[in-house]
């Protein structure tokens, strides 16, 4: 099992400080979730069902009617190396490291790419497959869409794929290929865990073209993602009027963390409205600095690294000020 954030528990137990007392910035979820109302006792009690307006709600909210629901983009990044034979895959480094480890898995060559290898535009690498994850994780780096379908054209003219994770992606939707879906060898993933906050829901999206979906469906089994899930999904899909509301917010609060590491000394050197990353060569000491005070970040070491999820409010931010600053949090 590879390392994540949000592992609480296990902090709380190593440095010795009860588990209310933390202040976790190290998934970059929005700490303002969606309000998930009273979910129906009978949704509870039965199998989930397919006809029951998720999918609908999801292709108006992606702008695209081929989509499969899975239980997180997680489930599909792990799924879908099975789909191909094996051979050589271009995934970009750093990034997020269970895309890599999926496809390696597989038994496919991995080769890591570089942002700058990607913002250069197609080439003649001999990539079968191309992963790319835009806003990437954890360096924030954003590529346009003109980019990206290239890089498409590219792999698709010898029946390659390319693979977009836009975990990310809700707050700048003018940047993702979702609305370009479906295309042969394209493949979006998304997910409702970061911007709507909704990590514990455990729902994600393939965007896809119907026949891989169809694989994609068969490997995964049936009931893959939970009734309760899917009726919290399409409601928040839904919610309009909650979505225009927090992508302004989560702008400025990316904006606000971002000067505030900028006036600690720890100017980002990219980032998107959900979270800041912070090359450090002493980034396990300031790491493990923050974690003394109750202050969990997410702790990268090739290349060294920290990012910061947004605070969930203005007495977090404080905290977060002073902690960085070495003065006694009281």
């Amino acid at each position: 099992m590879l390392e994540h954030g949000g592992r609480l528990r296990v902090a709380a137990m190593r440095f010795g400080i009860p588990l209310a007392d933390w202040l976790d910035l190290s998934t970059g979820v929005n700490p303002a979730c969606w309000t998930v109302p009273a979910v129906p006792a009978e949704v509870w009690a039965r199998l989930p069902e397919d006809d029951d307006g998720l999918e609908k709600a999801a292709s108006a909210y992606y702008g695209c009617v081929s989509l499969l629901p899975v239980a997180g983009s997680q489930a599909a990044i792990q799924a879908l190396p099975a789909l191909l034979r094996p051979g050589r895959v271009g995934v970009i480094r750093p990034g997020y490291a269970e895309h890599a480890h999926a496809w390696r898995r597989a038994g496919h060559e991995v080769v890591g790419v570089a942002p700058e290898t990607l913002a250069r535009g197609p080439g003649s690498e001999p990539w079968d497959v191309l992963v790319a994850i835009n806003p990437n994780n954890p360096t924030g780096h954003l590529f346009a869409p003109d980019l990206l379908l290239a890089w498409h054209e590219r792999l698709a003219a010898h029946g390659g794929w390319l693979v977009v994770d836009e975990a990310f992606m809700d707050a700048t939707p003018e940047c993702s290929l979702a609305g370009f879906c479906p295309r042969p060898g394209l493949i979006v993933l998304r997910s409702l865990g970061k911007f709507f906050g909704l990590a514990g829901v455990r729902v994600g999206f393939v965007l896809a073209e119907p026949d891989l979906l169809k694989h994609l469906a068969a490997l995964l089994g049936p009931w893959v993602v939970a009734g309760p899930s899917r009726w919290v999904a399409r409601r928040a899909l839904e919610d309009r009027r909650w979505q225009e509301i927090v992508r302004q917010q989560l702008f400025e609060n990316g904006q606000s963390l971002a000067e505030l590491l900028t006036a600690a000394g720890l100017a980002p050197a990219g980032g998107c409205a959900l979270f800041q990353w912070c090359p450090a060569p002493d980034a396990v000491w300031r790491h493990e600095s923050l974690a003394r005070q109750g202050i969990l970040t997410r702790l990268f070491d090739d290349p060294p690294g920290l990012r910061f999820g947004l605070p969930r409010d203005a007495s977090a931010s404080e905290r977060l000020e002073r902690a960085l600053s070495g003065r006694q949090i009281g």
